[in-house]
């Protein structure tokens, strides 16, 4: 059951990028399959996306490649990486959407309050270009990625230093996303999680650990509650 107006207020909502606010598979899976190609190699099903994307553009390749039975240490090459960069960013909104309800959603949370950010292991910058490409830049108060914090994702500061470049507290901060790297960062930083089941990982999402799986991004809200309430009592137990 939804709370208040305004009952959110001191409280930091961090969502991860791909996978958990926006369908980006088709274009990265795009840029992707057009490097392999020009490789001489096959492409990867986009159905194999799920498996391949989550922790930044250099493992994408490297799982790419893999899949693809080619050399890794070709994938981790530079002048491979730029040339992903270049293409991924002229690509970068051509087939992306935002999942079902997140617009909405992102405005019921603020409305009540709530400060929201980004902490995504995307490069900043393409983080940027693609949430201003789909109109989603105005919900955050913080975009951030790896470039901008002492450590990435799965360390727990990541998700901190985000919180704190938005203006709140990490102490009252909420973690939601959709792989092993949020699971993890989110233990690190003492975080509850909350995990999509419709995103982005190589391994059952069961298993990695969330205080509350969701099946769809209107439950985001839901789940947010859930968690507060669990929170407030266990507070109040305390005195």
């Amino acid at each position: 059951m939804w709370m208040t107006d305004r009952d959110l207020e001191g409280w930091t909502i961090v969502f991860d990028l791909d996978g958990t606010l926006v369908d980006s598979a088709p274009d990265l899976t795009g840029t992707l399959n057009r490097l392999l190609v020009e490789e001489g190699l096959p492409p990867v099903p986009m159905e194999a996306a799920s498996t391949l994307i989550g922790s930044g553009a250099r493992a994408l390749l490297v799982h790419g490649f893999e899949a693809a039975g080619a050399s890794v240490e070709r994938a981790q090459s530079d002048e491979l990486f730029e040339r992903f960069l270049v293409d991924y960013t002229a690509h970068i909104a051509d087939g992306s959407q935002p999942f079902e309800g997140v617009v909405e959603t992102l405005e019921r949370l603020s409305e009540r309050g709530a400060i929201l950010v980004v902490a995504t292991n995307k490069r900043s910058d393409l983080s940027e270009l693609l949430l201003e490409k789909l109109g989603l830049t105005r919900h955050f108060a913080a975009i951030v990625g790896p470039d901008r914090v002492s450590a990435r994702k799965p360390a727990g500061v990541h998700l901190k230093e985000a919180v704190v470049t938005g203006g709140g507290d990490p102490e009252r901060a909420i973690m939601v996303g959709d792989a092993a790297p949020d699971a993890e960062a989110a233990r690190d930083a003492g975080m509850p999680c909350i995990l999509t089941t419709f995103g982005y990982t190589p391994v059952p999402v069961e298993t990695l650990g969330g205080d509350v799986l969701i099946d769809a991004f209107e439950d985001v809200e839901e789940a947010i509650d859930g968690v507060l309430s669990d929170f407030y009592v266990m507070r109040a137990l305390k005195f």
